[in-house]
């Protein structure tokens, strides 16, 4: 009986070697992969500090920013990785600044806030397009910078169209003369400036809608290869082009109107020779009795 245990003591060997575990996985930021040189498959090293030991890890996927506008100036690089890897990389326990919980939205959206501002001490739940509102005040006052920009254009245009409009007429002060000699009324007139003011209008619009859209193009280009980011920095929607192709109609419909009502209401023999006749002054009925 003693022999046999002493022979299997013997033939006994003691596996002293951890088991192997394959390397955990991450997803890169683009980015990076694209500063670095990282490709699928490639093997880095996480650490807390540069050059300092940590786990090796396998890049298993690449993440595309998204349109935020609060990261587009953020140069920083993003690597996502598993919950447990990152707590032992940073240090951090079972601590968390902020996580997110998404919900089907509406009133279960609604009970969830209530429940956690409740039950959680130290917690508070906003939704997530509240806290993009927060975090997007600055962008609120650029984009009410740029409308304020956008309304003092529109009135510098109408003003400038209300002076071509006034010099393209006064041009025509002869031809508008042999109208009214021919019997033209002034209303007629008056419709046939307007009708010529609304196409001006109309022309110069599509002109700045394509210019626009130009630069907008241009724009994008440059900045989104700046910051490699999909956000678009200047959108032209159907909104903002009616609403400048129809201020530009009416605005043009006013300009024509009063530059014709300067000239109907003179005199066809002004307007022929360009002077002002002078005119007899009115005497009051006593004095021509008397």
């Amino acid at each position: 009986m003693l022999l046999p245990l002493l022979a299997a003591v013997a033939l006994q060997q003691i596996d002293s070697s951890s088991p192997h575990r394959p390397p955990r996985t991450v997803a890169s930021d683009e980015r990076l992969a694209a500063d670095a040189q990282v490709r699928i498959g490639d093997r880095i090293v996480l650490s807390s500090v540069p050059g300092g030991a940590g786990d090796t890890v396998v890049v298993s996927a690449f993440v595309k920013r998204s349109a935020d506008p609060s990261e587009v100036a953020r140069a920083e690089y993003r690597v996502r990785m598993h919950l447990d890897e990152l707590q032992s990389l940073i240090g951090y326990g079972d601590r968390v600044d902020r996580f997110a919980v998404q919900s089907r939205g509406g009133a279960a959206a609604d009970s969830a806030i209530r429940r956690v501002n409740a039950a959680a001490f130290g917690f508070q739940a906003y939704r997530s397009r509240d806290i993009a509102v927060e975090t997007s005040r600055t962008f609120a006052v650029v984009s009410r910078f740029h409308r304020a920009i956008g309304v003092i254009t529109i009135v510098a245009s109408a003003v400038f169209l209300l002076c071509i409009m006034l010099l393209k007429v006064d041009e025509r002060r002869r031809d508008v003369a042999a109208l009214r000699l021919m019997g033209i009324s002034a209303g007629s007139i008056v419709r046939s400036v307007m009708i010529e003011s609304a196409l001006v209008a109309l022309v110069g619009s599509a002109m700045g809608v394509l210019i626009g859209w130009a630069a907008a193009a241009i724009v994008n280009w440059h900045y989104q290869a700046l910051y490699r980011t999909p956000l678009a920095f200047a959108v032209i929607t159907p909104a903002v082009v009616a609403l400048a192709v129809s201020l530009s109609v009416v605005l043009g419909l006013l300009a024509g109107f009063a530059a014709a009502q300067r000239l109907v209401h003179l005199p066809a023999l002004e307007l022929i020779t360009g002077r002002r006749e002078p005119r007899a002054p009115n005497r009051s009925r006593a004095a021509e009795t008397a």
